[in-house]
């Protein structure tokens, strides 16, 4: 039974994000309903409804929590002293290792809408484009003689193709073996690449 209000909006808030990612994590997003989440933290679903606008406000605040929590991987990832090469083969390990065990989360995080039909909103869309922003300034140390123009394509392209490894190889029954070898495939990746962008000439 849903109890009297014990906590303040801003920490209803929080128990109401956690609670929503916990069951996304587990169920996936369309298990997601305003009333799993009202049980899980003891609240009325009038509750939820005074602290988020609505079910897809829910979702919204779920995926930017899940963005700032990739962002801190892939911060800390390069954080640590390394040549180019190494900083670029990190951050996309890192990614890899996020998706596989973040799968239901991460999968949700690029989705163009919200489950309501709604755009995603521009702040949103910034907070995305910040993920490939550090995967590209680590990218662009590999060649810095290149332009900024060539290196931002090169590394578009090489991004593209760590995150289509992982959409098409990775899913919420991914275990540890299957992450792995996403890893390897992905690193195979990354260095030929790279190795072929530092020898082109044109």
């Amino acid at each position: 039974m849903a109890r009297r209000s014990e906590h303040s909006q801003e920490e209803i808030k929080a128990m109401v994000l956690q609670a929503a990612q916990s069951i996304i994590d587990e169920e996936g997003l369309a298990a997601l309903k305003v009333r799993s989440v009202a049980r899980e933290i003891g609240y009325t679903v009038g509750s939820i409804y005074m602290v988020y606008a609505n079910m897809d406000d829910v979702v919204l605040h779920v995926k930017d929590k899940t963005l700032r929590d990739l962002a801190l991987s892939l911060d800390q990832a390069i954080a640590r002293p390394q040549d180019a090469e190494q900083a670029v083969l990190e951050l996309a390990s890192v990614y890899v290792n996020f998706a596989g065990r973040q799968y239901n989360r991460w999968s949700m995080i690029f989705t163009k809408h919200l489950p309501g039909g709604d755009a995603l909103p521009e702040w949103y869309r910034q907070q995305e484009a910040g993920i490939f922003a550090r995967f590209e300034k680590a990218f662009r140390n590999i060649a810095p003689h290149r332009s900024d123009e060539e290196n931002s394509r090169a590394a578009q392209a090489l991004w593209g193709g760590i995150h289509g490894n992982c959409m098409l190889s990775l899913s919420e029954k991914s275990d540890t073996a299957a992450i792995q070898d996403v890893r390897h495939s992905v690193r195979l990746l990354v260095r030929n690449y790279i190795c072929g962008w530092l020898a082109r000439t044109e």
